[in-house]
């Protein structure tokens, strides 16, 4: 029997009803206003009071309206044809609805009921099956989408009948499965699954190793990240973050991306919304839009479902994984999601936490980010989810909680740095700052030993401590002046210099420049290694800069053509003359 009950109290989104029967945490229920139905969420249960948070606006709400509680929590509709779709937090798919302004209290549905899928088994009739195991495989944009058992399943059941090839829609029951006690499952090609729930359908979650190429080499050279992974980018407004997170999703070796935009400014998600068509995959040579997922939710929407957003889009993240697809998740910004959850902890008025967020807060976030994470199926197939979340701490404050608290549990921290953005030294990333806990691994270095150089680690390191030495001098400079240190500390300062010029800085708007393969990667890193440690002899600190930028403009000009192209050897040979003269 449905739980019904009345609105007793309204404060802004939070809503208190007086239950008549059972309800249950994150349960979802709808409250009727002036005819129209609002989706809410329960947050909260106090004897008969349920605190529920409304997803929409509650203008117009009055204490007696009527509300009726599904038994379900909120829940996203999974299945083939959601490549390629913009949805909102609740995924609502946005190109359904009319008008610049979303319609209070419409909703539609997320995938297409009447598209006919080329449907191929991959089982046969008495064969078993678990939970997430593979049934058959439709194409979607050129990609095998596997349809799967429910992940939901308990033991092993058994193939009782399987459609043969051909053409079908979502609403089609591609098969039935059979339990030991005999109960018959009819499966079709739409899954239903709590948002808040992970999905569970592997055998094992080994510690991922893999490095993700991103064609970043700020990432890639000095802290990268691997298959499976967690990173962070932190940094002020107006540092580069959204630029960097798209330059990333764009070149990365991920089968699938996945776009939260969870309370950006609308103009941000427009842009998103009318670039990402236009843009080209540089790994596949069609449109990138073909294996991009948006979930988008705006700042001027309900902070209900700005939380919302965040757990939809790891949700769909995570069905892609257990295909065993490679699924890049990013999410901007992590922040506005933390503000959510302070604003309604606020009106509950639970014990505030450091700067008024709640006091679970460190939980909440390492929760979320250990959704992420490379697994092994139940076929011995692999799959992973590499989360990139960013962080907008107010006035660029990294100590603040929401950074310090997902500091805790981020494997990468990428410290985005408002003088380098005012320098226009771009990516904006610090290198001293920003850190990746995959190069102590040995899984990583074993991986790096074998696929790229065996002393690769060992010349990160090496930079790195050239760039802590060289900012240590470039201080003394500032408060000495020039010809207060000595010529060697000048020579130290353009080296490092040197490396920041050709290795962290990237012109993301570059056709060339804005991708460098990792093998471009390794070339220019033992070029600069071999300049850093070669000895040189000058009169006056004038003829170290005025020889070091030189190089760096070779080297600016190098990183503008096409690796191993005409121009890019003769580059090189001007550099090798240089330094051999010098």
């Amino acid at each position: 029997m449905t739980t019904k009950g009345i609105v007793k109290g309204v404060v802004a989104n939070l809503v208190t009803v007086e239950v008549s029967g059972p309800v249950s945490q994150n349960e979802i229920c709808f409250i009727s206003v002036g005819g129209v139905k609002l989706m809410s969420e329960v947050i909260k249960v106090i004897g008969q009071n349920a605190f529920v948070q409304v997803f929409e606006s509650t203008r117009g709400m009055r204490v007696g309206d009527e509300v009726e509680f599904e038994g379900n929590m909120l829940e996203v509709i999974l299945g083939p044809g959601m490549l390629s779709r913009n949805y909102d937090g609740l995924q609502n798919d946005l190109d359904k609805m009319e008008g610049v302004f979303l319609t209070r209290g419409q909703y539609t549905f997320a995938l297409d009921n009447d598209k006919q899928w080329d449907f191929k088994p991959l089982m046969s009739v008495g064969d078993g099956v678990k939970a997430g195991d593979w049934l058959g495989e439709v194409d979607e944009n050129f990609q095998p989408h596997r349809i799967m058992a429910p992940f939901s399943l308990k033991g092993i059941y058994t193939v009782k009948s399987i459609v043969p090839a051909g053409k079908y829609t979502i609403r089609d029951t591609i098969a039935v499965i059979e339990s030991a006690d005999g109960m018959d499952t009819p499966i079709t090609m739409t899954r239903k699954w709590p948002v808040k729930k992970a999905i569970l359908c592997h055998q094992e979650k080994p510690r991922p190793y893999k490095l993700l190429e991103t064609g970043v080499r700020t990432i890639d050279t000095l802290n990268p990240i691997v298959e499976g992974g967690t990173g962070f980018i932190p940094g002020p407004f107006g540092t580069g973050k959204t630029v960097l997170q798209h330059a990333i999703s764009k070149q990365a070796e991920a089968d699938i991306v996945v776009i939260a935009a969870c309370g950006e400014r609308a103009n941000e998600v427009v842009e998103i919304f009318a670039e990402c068509p236009r843009l080209i995959d540089p790994h596949t040579g069609r449109k990138l839009m073909e294996r991009t997922i948006i979930i988008a939710n705006t700042s001027n929407m309900p902070v209900a479902s700005r939380e919302a957003s965040v757990y939809t889009a790891m949700t769909i993240a995570e069905y892609y994984r257990c295909m065993g697809k490679k699924v890049l998740l990013m999410a901007d910004s992590t922040s506005r999601w933390a503000q959510a959850l302070r604003e309604m902890s606020n009106r509950l008025e639970e014990l505030p936490g450091p700067d008024a967020f709640p006091m679970d807060l460190s939980a909440i976030i390492a929760n979320f980010y250990g959704r992420a994470g490379y697994v092994v199926l139940n076929n011995g197939a692999t799959g992973s989810v590499t989360f990139i979340g960013t962080v907008s701490p107010a006035g660029g404050n990294l100590k603040e909680p929401v950074t310090e608290n997902t500091k805790k549990v981020a494997r990468s921290f990428y410290a985005l740095e408002q003088e380098r953005a005012d320098r226009k030294r771009y990516p904006a990333i610090n290198p001293i700052d920003s850190y990746s806990k995959y190069l102590e691994y040995p899984e990583f270095q074993e991986y790096i030993s074998q696929h790229i150089s065996p002393a690769w680690v060992k010349k990160v390191n090496e930079i790195k401590t050239r760039l802590l030495r060289g900012k240590e001098i470039s201080e003394q400079i500032n408060i000495l002046g020039d010809d207060g240190v000595p010529l060697d500390y000048h020579i130290t300062f353009w080296k490092s210099e040197l490396i920041d010029f050709v290795i962290l800085q990237q012109d993301a708007f570059d056709k060339v420049d804005a991708v460098t393969p990792l093998e471009r990667q390794e070339f220019l890193l033992d070029k600069v290694m071999d300049i850093c440690r070669k000895e040189f002899a000058f009169n006056s600190f004038t003829e170290v800069m005025d020889f070091f930028k030189n190089l760096i403009n070779i080297f600016k000009q190098m990183n503008y053509s096409e690796y191993k192209s005409e121009p890019f050897y003769q580059f090189d040979k001007q550099l090798d003359q240089i330094i051999f003269n010098g």
